[in-house]
């Protein structure tokens, strides 16, 4: 319901292209005034999203974020500059959105969402829009919307591809209906491994940003059950049609979740990780058994094109999907140190090689990141 709230003479000025438009006019300003929008995620897709929505006039805007500018961050994550580096995102982030409107309400999460404070972060909002880059956040973020009766702004993007759609389990399908399940760890890989052109979040974002206006507005024909596919080397968008799934764990008529669970778990991301001491090796670690002469064998379980990045020195190169039929070639005699960019992939590794039979391999913990932050700045982070 909308009140009769009259817009200042700052606001008529500001939103005067609005209010001219039929379709929109006063009282869709106001409306657009009174939403309340929660943003998970300030990186290549909440960027665009947040500002688009701040300019519009989305009188209270969300955002949820813990992460810190990298940057590696700059090419697609408008929001930051150089300057902004090591600063919390969302921080950085507020001050970049109340630039492009002091009107407007910014609140502030400076927390990883997870199943403890999803509910709580949901419940003051109308719109939650998933600006999110891993699986365990976006089926959370699906099933918190589901149980709260929200619809959820979706969208994704890899290298040149981005997905679009508006999950709302009380209208149409959710996210399940879709994907009842995350893929195997690994077979998918992040953007830090895979990569995303660095316009294709803000054309994605943007599209975000249009179905949560086109939901407070109450205008036009919402991506419930339609899920938007975008080619960027094509140009070409193409559109499959969803139904909701009888089966759905969440969102049937007879489902069989009934609150949120453990999504790491759930997406396989905390299983089979070795821990042990004996196993993890730290960069100081391994930095004092080169300087000793005792160095093992480096085994580099990343991509090409990562490897060509950076490098350590006197690795070996074995990718990871590769290694299930390339495991013999390696001599279960030596020392071996695996590792990857953050040390995720190389524990993976690690597990399936000691199953094998390898018992001198050890997982590098936290990766070439880490070398190149703790032990050698000459190593490119990226």
């Amino acid at each position: 319901m909308v009140s009769d709230q009259i817009l200042s003479p700052d606001e008529i000025r500001r939103y005067s292209r609005h209010l001219v438009m039929p379709e929109v006019g006063r009282e869709g300003q106001e409306r657009l005034q009174q939403a309340r929008v929660l943003v998970v995620g300030a990186g290549g897709l909440g960027s665009p999203v947040t500002m688009y929505l701040a300019a519009a006039g989305i009188g209270r805007l969300g955002l949820v974020e813990f992460d810190r500018v990298e940057e590696s961050n700059l090419h697609r994550q408008v929001l930051f500059g150089q300057s902004d580096i090591g600063r919390p995102k969302l921080e950085v982030a507020e001050e970049r959105l109340r630039e492009i409107n002091p009107l407007i309400d910014i609140i502030s999460h400076q927390t990883r969402i997870d199943s403890a404070n999803a509910m709580g972060l949901l419940q003051d909002y109308d719109i939650v829009v998933d600006g999110s880059d891993n699986f365990p956040t976006r089926y959370l973020v699906n099933d918190a919307c589901v149980l709260a009766g929200k619809p959820n702004v979706y969208g994704s993007i890899f290298r040149f591809e981005g997905q679009v759609s508006v999950f709302w389990g009380a209208q149409g399908p959710c996210y399940r209906c879709l994907f009842p399940d995350p893929p195997p760890p690994g077979l998918v890989p992040s953007c830090a491994e895979g990569g995303v052109l660095g316009v294709l979040p803000g054309i994605i974002g943007s599209l975000q940003a249009n179905e949560a206006i086109k939901l407070v507005l109450g205008l036009g024909k919402t991506l419930v059950g339609r899920l938007v596919i975008f080619d960027a080397l094509a140009l070409s968008f193409r559109e499959l049609r969803l139904k909701k799934s009888p089966q759905c764990p969440i969102c049937s008529a007879q489902p069989t979740l009934t609150e949120l669970i453990d999504y790491e778990a759930f997406c396989g991301l905390d299983q089979n990780v070795p821990v042990a001491d004996e196993i993890n090796v730290t960069v100081s670690q391994l930095d004092r058994w080169q300087q000793q002469g005792a160095g093992p064998l480096l085994l580099d379980v990343r991509t090409p094109r990562e490897w060509e990045i950076c490098r350590l020195a006197g690795a070996e190169l074995l990718p990871l999907n590769e290694l299930p039929h390339r495991w013999q070639e390696l001599d279960g005699k030596k020392e071996i140190v695996v590792y990857c960019h953050h040390g995720h992939r190389s524990a993976r590794a690690v597990d399936f090689l000691r199953r094998a039979g390898l018992e001198k391999v050890r997982n590098l913990t936290g990766g070439i990141d880490a070398w190149g932050k703790e032990i050698d700045s000459n190593v490119p982070l990226y």
